[in-house]
């Protein structure tokens, strides 16, 4: 029995090592990886998609190649089944390790917080430059190329912004604008499309 109970721990171990180092942080050098904001198309009518019991009515074509800033994964919120994971991406000079070295950023709850001892760049530009994307994917092709983002990766990401509700009257709704900050500032993205991009 002790002998199995060793055997467990260490297989726990192996696997637990085996999935950091498949997502580990990738340090890319100084330099703006990522120079152009995200592009937005908005829908004057938007269509519709279903999703099990969830409805999705999409708001704006959407694109943008930008730098993992931080990753999390989600599994037991009310949104979990829908957006398995969060993306806080950046692009600008928010795509530049000279510059993110001076910044302290963290994902929790489905935001995403930041923080510096002293602004590398102005605080707008922070806010302007990176957001908290809140990620559908389309089919299980797009679920396993998420899977294996990592933190300090350039990824490229195609979709639709899309508004999120159920019968029983919960609600997601998509912001519309990267100027805003705050509750209800994240985009949800229904991810038709996500690739890696070589530096």
């Amino acid at each position: 029995m002790r002998r199995l109970l060793w055997f467990a721990l260490f297989a726990a171990l192996g696997w637990g090592a085996l999935g950091w180092w498949a997502h580990r942080p990738l340090h890319p050098p100084a330099g703006v990886l990522a120079a152009d904001a995200p592009e937005q198309v908005d829908l004057d009518q938007g269509a519709t998609l279903q999703r099990g019991d969830v409805t999705l009515r999409t708001r704006a074509h959407f694109a943008l190649t930008a730098r993992v800033l931080s990753r999390e994964d989600y599994r037991f919120d009310a949104g979990a089944s829908l957006a398995p994971m969060d993306l806080a991406l950046g692009w600008g000079r928010m795509s530049d390790s000279a510059v993110l070295s001076r910044i302290d950023i963290r994902q929790s709850g489905r935001f995403y917080y930041w923080h510096v001892d002293e602004f590398p760049i102005p605080r707008r530009e922070i806010e302007t430059s990176s957001a908290n994307m809140h990620l559908i994917p389309a089919d299980e092709g797009v679920r396993r190329s998420m899977e294996r983002v990592r933190q300090g990766e350039l990824v490229h990401i195609e979709g639709l912004l899309v508004d999120a509700s159920r019968p029983d009257g919960w609600r997601w709704r998509t912001s519309l604008s990267r100027e805003d900050t705050g509750d209800g500032a994240c985009e949800l993205v229904y991810v038709e499309a996500l690739q890696p991009v070589a530096p």
